[in-house]
């Protein structure tokens, strides 16, 4: 409704620092968007902004949990964004707990709650598999729990290696939106974000304990700027632009 650019840090900065997150993580793993398939414990805010982002950069196959389990077409309790939600996740329409659909995932988000999962249900995921525990303070499970058990582990933690914080986003995409002049946020514009992140930890730095950039890291900020200012002018979503 308004001509200015307007984004909802928590929740998109969250889903672009998770994407850039994972595309360095699968560089690790040697596997591709294609070809993975993602759970997310959670399905607010963050949860759906996080699948929507991940379905833009290619994952096609991506189950979202609730309280009440995978988020699904034949599920009669669903609001309505969560009904409009399942129209767009889950192909395969598989159902039940969190527990009954991580077997064979190749990667498990949560953003939702302390200690839902243990060390047997990693052992169930695919090969090699990822996890980003980003419930704060306490994660989805603890990093040590996991130990041995991933290949690569996230938290939203500033104490463990691999911080998903929403802080390496925003002011590089507010930067480059107020450059170039944009009126919105487009979904394009966050994936070049998360790009953009991603391209900062350089391939001699990547490993699966630095997956992610420091926040403290004042490259980031301006090449997230200049590639959301690129990606906003592709758009055409700039004031007086020609």
């Amino acid at each position: 409704m308004l001509d200015i650019p307007v984004f909802h840090d928590d929740q998109h900065g969250t889903a672009v620092v998770t994407l850039a997150a994972l595309t360095n993580s699968l560089k690790i793993v040697g596997k591709s968007f294609s070809e993975i398939r993602v759970v997310i414990a959670g399905a607010g805010a963050a949860g759906v902004a996080i699948a929507k982002i991940l379905m833009n950069a290619g994952v096609a196959n991506v189950v979202a949990c609730d309280r009440k389990g995978a988020i699904h077409k034949g599920r009669t309790d669903l609001n309505a964004v969560k009904q409009v939600f399942a129209q767009i996740t889950n192909p395969d329409g598989i159902s039940g707990s969190l527990q009954d659909v991580l077997p064979g995932a190749d990667v498990f988000i949560g953003v939702s709650a302390p200690d839902l999962i243990g060390p047997d249900d990693l052992r169930k995921m695919a090969s090699n598999p990822i996890v980003f525990a980003m419930s704060n303070p306490n994660p989805e499970i603890r990093p040590e729990l996991a130990k041995d058990l991933v290949a690569v582990m996230a938290t939203g933690r500033s104490d463990y290696p691999n911080q998903i914080n929403n802080v390496l986003a925003f002011p590089g995409i507010f930067r480059g939106a107020l450059d170039a002049g944009a009126t919105d946020i487009t979904e394009n514009m966050k994936v070049a974000a998360a790009e953009a992140i991603a391209s900062a930890v350089s391939p001699e730095e990547l490993r699966p304990g630095f997956i992610i950039p420091s926040v403290f890291d004042t490259r980031v900020a301006e090449l997230v700027a200049a590639a959301v200012a690129k990606a906003a002018v592709a758009d055409g979503v700039c004031r007086n632009q020609a």
